[in-house]
């Protein structure tokens, strides 16, 4: 009873998403959520911004603001719950002076200085594997405890440059295919993340006898166990190819498939 729900779909999801999360959620859980809408006002505020660490930033304040919008609606609340985990804040030079930053995290280090809501982490401490455990032991179905790690601050930070509308849906549309043959080779619970980039280069290709000028889009697959460290994964030379057929072949304005073989480190998972 004390506890309220609030779904904010800032616009960043992957296909599906919106539909995914209702279902996890109101169906197997029974859980009463309060949706948000608030597409247009994220993208309205990455307008112009091109670097990673000033996305994140904004992103996490967007969110605490509409946070604070909707507790204000429903009355006195005092509290906001966050599933932050310990990579989180490790990587965001909150646990000690012994870590260096590496990346801003939208829900730790890119929080505003003023709130009016007052935190509650009880995943702090613990890493992605062990939150796991905790799933199974409470019973939560499947379908959440093996999903992929998917950030926060959603696609905006897998779309390299400036987030616009019309990146976001090339960007879903690679992604899909890059989830759906991941899934159909049954690799998805062996990886750790999998998932594809839309980078801001663009390159020269032919398709017919037409002249292109598209998008390059990199795929990403990696194999961890808590996230502080990661290899790339060894996908078959035969997954890779339908990957890249299909996403060049079914997304308008992508002529070009690169495949990252980057560990962590010295790379991160994610490109931003």
């Amino acid at each position: 009873d004390q506890l309220t729900c609030i779904f904010v779909n800032h616009g960043l999801l992957r296909r599906e998403e919106v539909e995914r999360t209702f279902n996890v959620f109101r169906l197997n859980l029974g859980m009463n959520i309060i949706y948000v809408d608030a597409s247009e006002r994220f993208l309205n505020r990455l307008k112009g911004i091109t670097d990673p660490e000033i996305k994140r930033k904004a992103i996490g304040e967007e969110f605490i603001r509409v946070f604070e919008e909707e507790a204000s609606k429903i009355g006195k609340v005092d509290f906001l719950a966050q599933g932050t985990l310990y990579p989180d804040v490790i990587e965001s030079a909150l646990s000690g002076s012994a870590s260096a930053k590496i990346k801003t995290h939208h829900n730790v280090g890119g929080l505003p200085a003023k709130m009016t809501l007052n935190l509650l982490e009880p995943l702090r401490y613990l890493f992605k594997d062990e939150v796991r455990q905790v799933g199974l032991e409470l019973g939560l179905p499947e379908e959440m405890v093996w999903r992929q790690p998917f950030p926060g601050p959603g696609l905006a930070i897998r779309t390299i440059g400036e987030v616009t509308k019309e990146k976001l849906e090339i960007l879903r549309s690679a992604d899909w295919i890059v989830m759906n043959e991941i899934k159909k080779a049954k690799l998805y619970r062996q990886l750790w993340q999998s998932f594809a980039i839309l980078t801001d280069v663009k390159s020269v290709g032919v398709m017919g006898d037409y002249r292109t000028y598209g998008y390059l889009v990199a795929v990403r697959a990696v194999t961890s166990e808590d996230a502080m460290t990661a290899d790339w994964a060894r996908l078959p030379y035969d997954l890779l190819a339908k990957i890249s057929n299909r996403i060049v072949n079914e997304v308008p304005g992508v002529n070009r498939v690169v495949y990252d073989i980057t560990s962590k480190p010295p790379s991160t998972i994610e490109w931003e």
